[in-house]
Formats: structure tokens, C-alpha cells, sequence
């Protein structure tokens, strides 16, 4: 249970900081930098405990590598959601202000592209510094893994939003920054970027 709660708290500052920075008043052009630092401090914070996924895509990704249970990938994944709709709500209340919020306009193609490209970007390097034997109890990949997702979201932000993380994508369809008709956009490039990580992962380093 502990596991799940952490990855709950973990999920849902990562989220509520998504919206916060991305929906004005208070957005900016510095909305990666938060967003990444968010996911680098959560990382620290609960990744002694949970391994800090706080995204179904890592955690579909570390559980094909081997690093997670079958018994504890489904809560992980209704934890990740549950935090996404709850910071959603938060969100909304704390942005309440009068200000439009107009979904972001993607193109299906190059949104998939980007999602899948930076998902597996992001899950490369977590299975890489929080998984592999090499880099075993290192201090530096909460840093690593945080600012992947500052990359993807300044590199590819504007092409697809940025989620690289379907709880992500959950909480800024439910902010109304994202269509529900888009949302299956970020399930295949997400998931698949996960997917295809773990496979390299292992073709790379073999059966650790």
C-alpha cells in the first residue's frame, strides 16, 4: 500500500504542476523547467520506496524489464490515474479565474510520432539509471529522468502538448487543454514508447 500512495502523492504534483504552469494566469515559457524539476523532486522524494514511476508508460516499461511485479503494475496504473483526475480537479479550482482554456490543435501523425520519441527517451533512461546493475545506487537519476522530460517538453511541446505519460494526458484532457478525441494519440505513443524501451533495454544489456 505504501507503494501506491507514494506513487499517487508522486503522479499528482506532477500533474497539478503540468496545469498550473500551462494554464494561465501563471503559464509561461518556462512551464518545462517546472514540469521537469516537479518530476526530478517527487523522484527523490519516493523513488526509494515505489521506484518513483508516477507514469503508467515507466511503469509498463519497468515491468517488462523485470523491475516490477505483475500483482503491483495494475495499482501502480489505477494510483497513476486516480492522482491524474484528482490534480485535474485541483487544477480547476485553483485556476477558476475566468481565462480560456483552448485545447492545443495536433496532428495525429506527428503528435503519435513525438509522444512515442520522448516516451521512449524517457523510459530508456529510467530503465538505464534506475534499473540497470551499472549504475546500481546512484545518486543522479532523479536529475536524469526529470530533465528527459524538460527536453521532450521544450523539443516537442507544441507538436503534440508534451505528455510522454497517459496519466499526463489524462489530467490535461480532463483540464480541457486536450480533446478526448486526441486521447488515444497519447495511449499508443506513450505505451508504445515504453514498450519498445524495455525491449532495446534488453537487447542491449541482455538478461540481467
Amino acid at each position: 500500500m505504501k507503494k501506491y500512495l507514494v506513487e499517487l502523492i508522486g503522479t499528482f504534483f506532477l500533474v497539478f504542476t503540468v496545469g498550473s504552469v500551462v494554464i494561465a494566469p501563471g503559464a509561461g515559457p518556462l512551464a518545462p523547467i517546472a514540469i521537469g524539476a516537479s518530476l526530478m523532486v517527487m523522484i527523490f522524494a519516493g523513488g526509494h520506496v515505489s521506484g518513483g514511476h508516477f507514469n503508467p508508460a515507466v511503469s509498463l516499461a519497468v515491468w517488462m524489464r523485470g523491475r516490477l511485479s505483475t500483482g503491483d503494475l495494475l495499482p501502480y496504473w489505477l494510483a497513476q490515474f486516480a492522482a491524474a483526475a484528482v490534480a485535474a480537479w485541483a487544477v480547476h479550482f485553483f485556476k477558476a479565474s475566468g481565462f480560456p482554456i483552448i485545447p492545443l490543435v495536433i496532428g495525429w501523425k506527428a503528435a503519435v510520432l513525438a509522444e512515442f520519441l520522448f516516451t521512449f527517451a524517457l523510459c530508456w533512461v529510467v530503465l538505464n539509471t534506475a534499473t540497470a546493475k551499472a549504475t546500481a545506487n546512484n545518486s543522479f537519476y532523479g536529475l536524469a529522468i526529470g530533465m528527459t522530460v524538460m527536453t521532450g517538453a521544450f523539443a516537442v511541446g507544441g507538436v503534440s502538448g508534451g505528455a510522454f505519460n497517459p496519466a499526463v494526458a489524462t489530467g490535461i484532457t480532463l483540464m480541457g487543454l486536450q480533446t478526448w478525441g486526441n486521447f488515444w494519440v497519447f495511449l499508443v505513443g506513450n505505451f508504445g514508447g515504453g514498450a519498445v524501451a524495455a525491449l532495446t533495454y534488453k537487447l542491449v544489456n541482455g538478461d540481467e
